[in-house]
């Protein structure tokens, strides 16, 4: 999601996985109502996630990085950019490698960039050849129900999971299986060496305590005095926190915003 000061188009997307732009519609809507302007809010649907996956573009790591750089080249000015999961360090490769293109950034998955990180089990079959494929394949092939109940069993909200299972499918499969495979360690921990860039631009590092696929507490924290960015937590709260307590997520991000 991206915060710019001049009116720009909002488009439909958005940055995390295996998710759609719906995954921000509660957090907006308490944004409406806290005053930030619906027209300065941005959300991107990255390729594959929203978005399709154009020819040649291979859904790996820099590619997203590189795909978000000219996203926000486009917009014309700094932003507070923010992201959620795959979404959230595609910000940080940003925050580190372009940080003239925001004002500000937060993540909440800045622990993935700690040396000792090591990716959930999920992530781990996606990267495995074979289990990885069969396992997209059962994930986006059933009925859309099984595929909400899921989500809803993960912590979503049902209306959100609705939205956002009717849309996984096997573009997303791809962009999943790519993504995940160019980013098996030791990638995520040679990208975090570069963490003390982002400190040239104020950053909030979003900590759903009960999140437990993006690193410890403590990795966690530790990436994030890298960084030099402020810790907010948000205690109770797990992966989708913007969908379980938007009014407290909108709280976070307003202060955070008027405190650049």
């Amino acid at each position: 999601m991206v915060r710019a000061t001049k009116s720009a188009e909002q488009g439909e997307g958005q940055i995390g996985n295996p998710e759609t732009a719906a995954v921000w519609a509660p957090l907006l809507a308490e944004l409406d109502r806290a005053g930030s302007p619906r027209a300065g809010l941005v959300c991107l649907s990255p390729p594959g996630f929203g978005a399709p996956l154009p020819a040649g573009f291979g859904a790996t790591v820099g590619e997203y990085r590189d795909w978000l750089i000219d996203a926000l080249e486009d917009l014309g000015e700094p932003v507070d950019l923010v992201g959620h999961d795959w979404g959230g360090a595609h910000v940080l490769n940003v925050a580190v490698s372009r940080p003239e293109l925001l004002r500000s950034w937060a993540s909440d998955v800045i622990g993935i960039f700690d040396p000792g990180y090591v990716w959930h089990e999920s992530a781990q079959r996606w990267q495995t050849p074979g289990a990885g494929k069969a396992d997209v394949a059962e994930r986006f092939g059933g009925a859309v129900e099984t595929r909400v109940r899921s989500l809803v069993e993960l912590g979503m909200s049902r209306p959100v999971a609705e939205r956002i299972a009717a849309a996984q499918g096997e573009t997303m499969g791809q962009a999943v299986l790519a993504l995940y495979r160019s980013a098996a360690q030791p990638v995520m921990a040679e990208l975090g060496r570069y963490l003390e860039h982002a400190s040239q631009r104020p950053g909030l590092a979003l900590l759903a305590t009960e999140d437990h696929v993006v690193g410890t507490d403590r990795q966690r924290r530790r990436a994030a005095r890298r960084a030099g960015a402020r810790v907010e937590t948000l205690n109770g709260l797990g992966h989708w926190w913007m969908t379980q307590d938007p009014a407290r997520g909108a709280h976070a991000l307003t202060t955070f915003w008027a405190q650049c």
